[in-house]
């Protein structure tokens, strides 16, 4: 089984941004020393517990240091961006970083509904209409047969560099039949967001799977699915691990107001209500917890029920109070529990 890292940069109550971000590089360098396929990262705005907005800035500033993993996207929000600007990014990254760059792109804002207009300067729900349109214009303007565009006095070409020796993977993110349904018809390699509701994804490979159309970006099905994990010496610090990060699912999905994530300590003595424990609960049935050989066993069994080899794990440990700021031990060492296990 391969082994793959989605990382949102999470931002504990004991950190600054800058701390999250020295986090991520140890992360990043973690996964990159213990032989995992992928390190992707996250776009989402206006998000206390969040620090990755903007997945190619971080994407430049890990590739930097890092030597092996494939480094991408999980996603770009295509809806946010002009095609160009975002075949552009990704093409620069393709040739600072040649054959380590995915682009993972997703049609969700990413956002609540206020900073989703911001993010589009007003301009409505058209760009989500248009959102099989606009990843068409990304995949050609990356490629040598670039996009033509069509203005009064005649047609055209248009490419995201001007010189490129190789391109970035892409890939279609979802976590609906919506997105299945749209790999399966670009002939897209396709990654399913299991971490996100844990509902549909059975239903959604399997037409991925029936449906595809090959095509000069994939010729047969390619999938892989995301889970959130913690994985510790013991199941109880495992799952105390974990409880900031569904406490901070739970708060948002009831809408309350969020902040960064809370430390442990926090999180053991935090006020829930009952709508609350119950996503809580649920988050802690679909996540990959517990000790390394009980954490390996449910990711074979993943793997195994929904035909994939391979799967992006989003290492959601907190910490501990004391712990360096600077410091992930709690996400490090899930990924280092899990290579010992399965790589």
């Amino acid at each position: 089984m391969r082994l793959s890292v989605l990382d949102l940069v999470p931002v504990r109550t004991d950190q600054t941004t800058a701390d999250a971000l020295a986090a991520t590089v140890r992360l990043a360098q973690t996964a990159d020393r213990l032989g995992f396929t992928r390190y992707w990262v996250a776009e989402h705005h206006n998000m206390p517990s969040v620090g990755a907005t903007s997945p190619p800035v971080l994407l430049a500033y890990l590739a930097a240091q890092t030597s092996r993993v494939r480094l991408g996207s999980g996603g770009v929000m295509l809806p946010n961006h002009a095609p160009l600007a975002v075949a552009e990014q990704f093409a620069l990254l393709e040739a600072a970083a040649p054959g380590r760059i995915d682009l993972g792109i997703g049609r969700a804002p990413g956002s609540d509904p206020v900073t989703s207009v911001m993010l589009r300067s007003g301009r409505g729900e058209e760009d989500i209409a248009n959102f099989p349109d606009y990843l068409d214009h990304v995949r050609a303007m990356m490629s040598s047969r670039g996009v033509q565009v069509q203005l009064r006095d005649g047609d055209y070409l248009l490419k995201a560099t001007p010189a490129a020796t190789s391109e970035p993977r892409l890939w279609l993110l979802g976590s609906s039949m919506y997105s299945a349904r749209l790999a399966a018809a670009k002939g897209l390699p396709y990654v399913f967001a299991h971490h996100f509701s844990g509902q549909g994804t059975e239903e959604a490979l399997a037409y991925y799977r029936a449906n595809f159309t090959p095509s000069d970006a994939c010729a047969e099905p390619t999938t892989f699915l995301t889970v959130n994990a913690s994985v510790a010496e013991t199941r109880d610090e495992a799952t105390a691990l974990m409880l900031p990060n569904l406490q901070m699912m739970a708060r948002l999905r009831t809408g309350r107001p969020l902040g960064a994530v809370d430390l442990v300590e926090d999180a053991q003595t935090a006020v829930v209500s009952d709508s609350e424990q119950r996503i809580i609960d649920s988050g802690l049935r679909r996540a990959v917890v517990g000790t390394p050989a009980e954490a390996a066993e449910q990711l074979t069994a993943l793997a195994e029920q929904f035909g994939v080899d391979e799967v992006m794990i989003n290492p959601v440990a907190s910490a501990h109070r004391g712990t360096d700021p600077a410091a992930a031990p709690g996400r490090e060492r899930t990924c280092e529990l899990l290579a010992k296990e399965l790589l």
